[in-house]
């Protein structure tokens, strides 16, 4: 398990805790410049312990702890990623892993919801999923989510309500409900959703009048970045390409960077540091350096979406439409624990080709455009601007 550092999506970790938000994604070993390395749990008493080691080292410690006095290790384990302050890690029990890495194959448990908050709070129902259970409730885009199950979302980030959504561990189970409660104009009410196992469409092309083609991202799942390569090579001659990653929570980094090799003919794409250890992920040569480049951005936009984000913006490929993303560029690596759980705990940060650290920071867009709508608009008189 430790060939793979983790930029994951909205968890919630331990029974009752606070919600923690790890970047939906793995970058697997051979990615960079070589595997990411393991945690060394051999380091010898002499030898000077970097801080990630000693954390990975302290949770592992107490897990063993607990087992061995008859407690729960992974419950000892949760109190020891919270006493130490790392803001993503987190602790999931065997089933909750085995979840996670379904996800990152292309599917997920939950009800087919994509939300956004707007500048009230309010949060918006921006795409349901065909064939979703929110689909066959009636549930439309444009509509408002207003509570979960008794909990009132306004002013909550949206990863928090895609948490409430899909439910904790021993909820988010195929089969198992959840109550929402919706507006539409003066219209509200509330209905029970049964959660189902859903396959993600992660990557939706559409072509403009004036052949603009929008290649919508929702996540980087398996294939995506193949499908965004077919997506520029079939798009129109003379057209320019629309990049939205507004809603995109992350995904496996391999993905962002084979997206990004789409539009860049080799070259950097990230620096990132893993125990203190420098690496680089490069795009592959070859890319679309010619046509106009838009991309699209909100608070929702996280992690691997931010890394090509920056990547494009830092090397003058794109144009960067819409509001500031949400600042996650933490790396987590997961370790197994005694008692059979998996802790995903920081080891590094990642920074963009110039150097900029997106964590707690984000990515901010070269226009400031509010509104869906509206940001669509504006990335089409950008492209003509640019010589589409």
């Amino acid at each position: 398990m430790s060939g793979r550092a983790l930029f994951c999506q909205p968890r919630r970790v331990g029974r009752g805790a606070a919600l923690t938000l790890l970047f939906a994604g793995a970058l697997v070993a051979g990615a960079a410049t070589g595997s990411l390395p393991g945690v060394d749990r051999k380091t010898s008493s002499d030898t000077p312990r970097s801080a990630a080691v000693a954390h990975h080292e302290d949770v592992a410690e107490a897990a063993a702890e607990a087992m061995a006095e008859g407690k729960s290790p992974m419950e000892a384990a949760e109190r020891a990623v919270s006493r130490s302050g790392d803001r993503w890690g987190a602790v999931y029990s065997p089933d909750e892993y085995e979840e996670f890495e379904q996800s990152l194959d292309g599917s997920y448990t939950g009800v087919g919801l994509w939300t956004r908050r707007e500048r009230s709070g309010r949060i918006e129902v921006t795409k349901v999923a065909s064939g979703s259970p929110a689909a066959a409730a009636g549930i439309r885009s444009g509509d408002r989510l207003r509570s979960v199950d008794g909990q009132r979302v306004d002013g909550r980030p949206v990863t928090e309500v895609v948490s409430l959504l899909r439910g904790d561990a021993t909820e988010a189970a195929a089969g198992t409900s959840v109550t929402v409660g919706l507006e539409r104009g003066a219209r509200a009410w509330r209905l029970t959703l049964h959660r189902a196992r859903l396959s993600t469409q992660s990557v939706a092309v559409r072509t403009l009048p004036g052949h603009v083609t929008v290649v919508r991202v929702s996540a980087f799942s398996k294939g995506v970045g193949d499908a965004v390569r077919t997506a520029v090579r079939d798009a129109p001659a003379g057209g320019g390409i629309v990049l939205d990653l507004r809603g995109n929570s992350g995904g496996l980094v391999t993905e962002a960077v084979e997206t990004a090799s789409a539009f860049l003919d080799g070259g950097l794409v990230a620096t990132y540091d893993v125990n203190g250890e420098q690496r680089a992920l490069h795009a592959d040569p070859g890319g679309d350096t010619s046509r106009p480049l838009v991309v699209l951005v909100d608070g929702g936009t996280m992690s691997a979406a931010e890394l090509l984000t920056g990547a494009l913006q830092d090397r003058g490929r794109a144009m960067v439409l819409g509001s500031r993303t949400f600042g996650k560029g933490s790396v987590q690596m997961p370790s197994r624990l005694p008692g059979g759980s998996v802790a995903e705990l920081t080891v590094g940060h990642y920074r963009t080709p110039s150097g900029r650290a997106v964590d707690g920071r984000g990515i901010t867009p070269d226009v400031e455009v509010d509104g869906e709508g509206q940001a669509l608009e504006r990335a089409e008189t950008v492209l003509s601007g640019l010589g589409r």
